[in-house]
């Protein structure tokens, strides 16, 4: 197992994410012996980073993940968890969930405590001091409950920004959804560098983007194979998230035995992509994006000729973000932040703005079918 320095720490380079355990009936139902064995073995084989949170499982990942860890030495591992304020409804909470967190998880401390997703839907409720989140874990760090407090985001790089000037200062690590595609998708190359500014170690989650880049079309394999023949898909992904200097961690949810020896596999040995195979995985990536993204620039002529003022290069990107994702959180999330009066629905289908766009895109369309999917 590869690990890297964090702190005076020693972590494995591969972190167990939770969020998709194995199950018995559904996804709340968590077959906590398969769990265990899977952990048993993953400590065995050197990963001591286990992460997961308040939601994973409907609640159960927390509760199960405290049964399976207390059977094995609260020194051998590093524990990961998060406030939820992802649903701003807790945001009042933090001391309750807090003390919940420690009870489920059998533990007196967390190695690691994050500000769960800081995003466009909840940063005003982060950043506002009446809730008394950052006091309050400020002082968990205090007394030893919190070892190294960090945050999670899927916000924009703006959002980021604003979370970053009030609370930078004392973050520790920042996790970020980074692979192959949201490098240039998502902008998450620009994320790292923003981070890296500041001395904040990039911790890694979708390495390859909840099973997305997981299995690829032939089209696809094909181009990867001339590279390298050797590798799988999973591993393509894993070897891009080792390129990346700034990244101490990545985390990869891993729900059954095989991908769990695979992923252990990959992480024996660092072994970043070569030129050539970097290359092969940049046209592969840049045919995805081209293959179910609308061309748009951001040039902005649209938005000097809509009559309702709609941010339609914004628009846009949440677009392709959902329709890359097959779904997804994102795009609703975001959407759902803006005044109905900014939002696709909003769209009067006067195609003023289909007249200036340079790429012809058929602005109009793509806004009735975003509306239909996303209220």
């Amino acid at each position: 197992m590869i690990y890297n320095e964090f702190k005076g720490l020693k972590i494995s380079a591969l972190g167990m994410g939770t969020m998709r355990l194995p199950t018995k009936k559904d996804y709340n139902d968590i077959d906590e012996e398969a769990t265990y064995e899977m952990v048993k073995y993953a400590i065995d084989h050197g990963i001591n980073y286990f992460d997961t949170a308040w939601g994973y499982h409907g609640g159960n990942s927390e509760i199960a993940m405290g049964n399976v860890l207390s059977k094995f030495p609260r020194e051998s591992y590093y524990l990961a968890t998060k406030f939820p304020g992802y649903d701003v409804s807790n945001m009042d909470k933090v001391e309750q969930i807090f003390e919940k967190q420690l009870k489920r998880l059998k533990v007196d401390y967390f190695d690691f405590y994050l500000f769960h997703n800081v995003c466009e839907k909840n940063i005003n409720e982060y950043l506002d001091p009446q809730y008394k989140i950052y006091e309050y874990l400020l002082e968990q760090k205090r007394l030893g409950r919190i070892r190294h407090l960090g945050f999670s985001t899927h916000g924009s790089f703006e959002t980021m920004q604003r979370f970053l000037d009030a609370y930078g200062k004392d973050m520790e690590f920042c996790q970020l959804q980074i692979n192959y595609l949201d490098w240039k998708f998502q902008n998450a190359k620009e994320k790292v560098e923003m981070v890296a500014k500041l001395g904040i170690p990039v911790f890694v989650m979708e390495p390859v983007r909840g099973g997305k880049l997981a299995t690829l079309p032939e089209e696809y394999s094909k181009i990867l194979a001339e590279a390298n023949k050797d590798y799988s898909a999973p591993e393509w992904a894993f070897r891009f998230v080792q390129n990346i200097p700034e990244v101490v961690l990545t985390l990869s949810g891993m729900s059954n035995f095989q991908q769990l020896k695979e992923n252990i596999d990959t992480f024996e040995e660092r072994k970043p992509l070569t030129e050539r195979e970097e290359n092969a995985l940049m046209r592969v990536r840049d045919a995805m994006i081209e293959k179910t993204s609308l061309p748009c620039t951001s040039c902005r002529y649209c938005t000097d000729h809509c009559p309702m003022e709609l941010d339609i290069p914004k628009i846009i990107e949440l677009y392709n973000e959902h329709t890359m994702t097959g779904g997804g959180f994102i795009a609703p999330m975001v959407i759902g932040t803006l005044p109905e009066s900014k939002r696709p629905a909003a769209c009067i289908g006067c195609q003023s703005c289909e007249a200036v766009c340079p790429q012809q895109i058929k602005i109009s369309d793509m806004m009735r079918d975003f509306a239909s999917k996303v209220k």
